[in-house]
């Protein structure tokens, strides 16, 4: 059914990514606004991955030109494979935490010396630490999670390009 929906529907998957992404960050926000859990550096390059995914899956869903999709498909498939990335290194050093805790705050620190920061919301500010496991749903942290989602994410994206390819 979801092979079928894919290739009949493209549109309504995009949107249905770009729902889960802005979902996931809503999340994201409730417990670090609410419940108070403070985000990472990690959890923050992730938020910025999902932006990009949410921004992507809108773009591909409003648009009916194949080759909008088509582009915006491809970028979305690597912002999540990117997202899946960090999330993979974050549940790494949550498993094996290193004796010195370090989780890029070089590169986050680089990201907040550039004028373009001033800009973005204080939502991406965090300086949580990367190796703490503050949360859990059945067994599995939140970068568990933002892992398995990101990689849903990426297969739901290739399967989208290759039927879009299989049409042409």
């Amino acid at each position: 059914m979801l092979l079928t929906w894919i290739t009949t529907a493209p549109r309504r998957v995009f949107a249905l990514i770009g729902l889960v992404c802005v979902a996931m960050l809503a999340f994201g926000l409730y417990l670090q606004h609410v419940v108070g859990l403070e985000p990472c550096p990690m959890c923050i390059v992730q938020r910025y991955a999902l932006v990009a995914v949410a921004v992507l899956a809108g773009l591909a869903a409003a648009s009916r030109a194949k080759g909008l999709q088509i582009g915006a498909g491809l970028l979305l498939l690597l912002s999540a494979g990117f997202g899946a990335f960090v999330a993979a290194r974050q549940s790494w050093l949550q498993w094996y935490p290193p004796e010195i805790a370090t989780c890029g705050r070089d590169f986050y620190g680089m990201i907040e010396t550039f004028p373009l920061q001033r800009a973005i919301p204080m939502i991406f500010k965090g300086s949580g630490d990367c190796t703490k496991i503050d949360w859990t749903f059945l067994g599995g942290s939140i970068a568990n999670w933002s892992f398995l989602c990101f990689s849903a994410i990426a297969l739901l994206a290739l399967a989208l390009l290759l039927a879009r390819r299989a049409k042409a």
